[in-house]
């Protein structure tokens, strides 16, 4: 590879910051007081969570190395193991799924930068455009290469991280371990809270298999994707638990669970008014961070499944710095009409369904990327001591994935089904151009 080439790629860093700032959003902000209710336990519910992230994170991490590095991540994985149809689905509900939870991302932008600009609380349309507005910016960025993507990513991970480090570090001269009496503070058996709290972290992990998605655009992916993987996932593990941790130390359970800003009250505690602000700022970032990485990643799934021909030509159509620009203006649009639908009295409702049901549809390609691990293992199996290891892993992530959706609850579960099946007519389509005329 001559070194202009493999400058314009994503290298370990920048794979490990998209891994860790699609991850890492304005969620974690809000974590501690929506697991307040069940005080301490819910601990254990986010090591249940990790473990099972950690679980599909070596699951990707090895059939990066399985299946060639065309890019797709879970739908190449998908496909490989069960097909046309199977991939197909995959990234359908995956690509939808993405454009979709990108229009709450950059809402959740416009309402952390609404503390230092209150007008944005107050018009709607300035809101409005300032959504609209990130969504293209990000997008032009994207459009100058994947390194220039990169590049940012690497930066606002870095300053996401930040406030959070700063809590976690200095949090603990303000811990308390009575705040953790009682330990398991609802009316639910021990067992019973932490399986709901682990269903309502595990969502916390969606955006692990982050650098599988753009693999043909990664520096050396044999190695780079399962290091950046595992790395990215064990990093934004120990952020998540050490992070609750210490706010609920510093804060009374019922504090906490009224709290808005629970790490935006955790330093005031620690530093006075200043400190919210900070961590205003480090909510902005994480938010604009976590839209540049979706943002690549929505571009890159749907040109991996046009370049085989079960998307649409025009998704694989790039420009001269070899992005697919035409795939990630028509996702943006896309993403623009979403958000135009949040501001509109009336389809708010709407709105939120569509982020419910576009996180399930993460999901799926978990479940089937855990089967097509067993799948793919198979053919290559040479001992009983692998075959062992190979169903013990495959049967934990796949087990795992069933968990999450379950967690997901009957009415996305049922319109997600829906959802994906209405992609056949488009399969269907795809196939016959490819054959319009078989004798």
């Amino acid at each position: 590879m001559q070194p202009e080439a493999r400058k314009r790629k994503l290298g370990f860093w920048m794979s490990t910051s998209l891994v860790i700032g699609n991850m890492i959003g304005a969620g974690i902000f809000l974590m501690p007081s929506a697991l307040a209710v069940y005080g301490g336990i819910s601990i254990l519910g986010w090591l249940a969570s990790s473990v099972g992230a950690i679980l599909l994170a070596l699951v990707f991490s090895k059939l990066s190395n399985m299946v060639a590095s065309t890019g797709g991540g879970p739908y190449a994985y998908a496909r490989a193991g069960f097909g046309d149809y199977i991939g197909f689905l995959v990234a359908w509900g995956y690509w939808i799924s993405v454009w979709v939870a990108n229009a709450a991302i950059s809402i959740a932008f416009v309402s952390a930068l609404g503390v230092f600009f209150p007008i944005l609380k107050e018009e709607v349309v300035a809101a409005l455009l300032l959504s609209l507005g990130v969504i293209w910016l990000l997008t032009w960025v994207n459009a100058q290469g994947v390194h220039s993507s990169g590049k940012l990513q690497l930066v606002t991970t870095a300053l996401k991280l930040l406030p959070i480090g700063v809590i976690i570090i200095g949090g603990f001269f303000y811990f308390d371990p009575d705040n953790f009496i009682p330990f398991n503070a609802s009316e639910e058996s021990p067992g019973v809270a932490i399986a709901l709290t682990g269903t309502m972290t595990l969502y916390a992990f969606l955006g692990l298999e982050s650098a599988t998605i753009p693999s043909d655009k990664v520096e050396d992916p044999e190695k780079t994707i399962p290091r950046a993987t595992m790395v990215g996932t064990v990093v934004t593990t120990l952020v998540y638990v050490l992070s609750t941790v210490v706010v609920m130390g510093m804060i009374p359970l019922e504090s906490l669970s009224r709290s808005t800003a629970p790490f935006a009250d955790a330093m005031h505690i620690m530093s006075g008014k200043w400190g919210e602000g900070f961590v205003a700022a480090g909510v902005a970032i994480a938010t604009f961070g976590a839209l540049n990485g979706w943002i690549l990643i929505q571009s890159q799934i749907a040109q991996a499944t046009a370049r085989d021909r079960l998307f649409p030509a025009i998704f694989n159509r790039e420009n001269r710095k070899g992005v697919p620009v035409l795939g990630l203006i028509i996702g943006s649009i896309l993403t623009s009409t979403v958000i135009l639908m949040n501001y509109t009295e009336g389809l708010v409702e709407q709105f939120k369904f569509m982020i419910v049901l576009s996180t399930l549809c993460v999901l799926v390609p978990y479940l089937f990327s855990a089967a097509a691990y067993v799948t793919l293992s198979l053919q290559r199996v040479t001992g009983g001591s692998s075959l062992a290891g190979i169903f013990f892993l495959g049967s934990a992530a796949f087990a795992f994935s069933m968990w999450a959706i379950f967690g997901a609850g009957e009415n996305s579960v049922f319109w997600g089904f829906i959802l994906l099946l209405l992609g056949t007519p488009v399969y269907v389509i795809m196939k016959w151009k490819q054959n319009p005329n078989p004798s």
